[in-house]
Order: structure tokens, then C-alpha cells, then sequence
């Protein structure tokens, strides 16, 4: 598992969850999104470090589709997958 991935925390509205999923992957290879928390709207984006400015680049487009806002990594995360990835 590579340890070298960017992670980008959201917050976002939960109806937008799906939304957010579906465009990020739609560009093969730049990024995929974990739900951390479906409740508080939660998401992670990960992506690797030569794919962050296109991440970003995506992310900054959405913001006519959604509201989006970026928060520090939560203290507390019940994702096997990011607890793979920090370790």
C-alpha cells in the first residue's frame, strides 16, 4: 500500500456525497473518495502527490455544483482503509 498519498478532507452535504464520488473518479487515476462519516458528511479525497493539482483543479470546479470546505484530518477514524494507510 503506497503511504505517499495526499489526503484532502471535506466537508460536505451528504446529498452531495454521491456527487463529489462520481466526479473525482470519473478522471481515471487522479484521485478516489472515501466516506469517513456519512452522517457529518465526511469525505476524504486521496491522490497521489503528482495528482494533486488536478485533484485540486477538480474540486475547484465543483464549487458552482456544491458546497464543499476543507477540514483538518478527524482525530478519530473508524476506516480500515486510512488506518491501513497511516500505518
Amino acid at each position: 500500500m503506497p503511504t505517499d498519498l495526499i489526503e484532502i478532507y471535506l466537508r460536505i452535504r451528504r446529498e452531495d456525497i454521491a456527487l463529489l464520488k462520481f466526479v473525482v473518479e470519473s478522471y481515471e487515476g487522479i484521485g478516489i473518495v472515501r466516506t469517513l462519516d456519512r452522517k457529518r458528511a465526511t469525505v476524504v479525497v486521496l491522490a497521489m502527490p503528482d495528482a494533486t493539482e488536478d485533484v485540486r483543479g477538480v474540486l475547484d470546479s465543483l464549487r458552482d455544483e456544491m458546497e464543499w470546505y476543507e477540514i483538518p484530518p478527524p482525530v478519530e477514524q473508524d476506516d480500515w482503509l486510512m488506518e491501513e494507510i497511516k500505518s
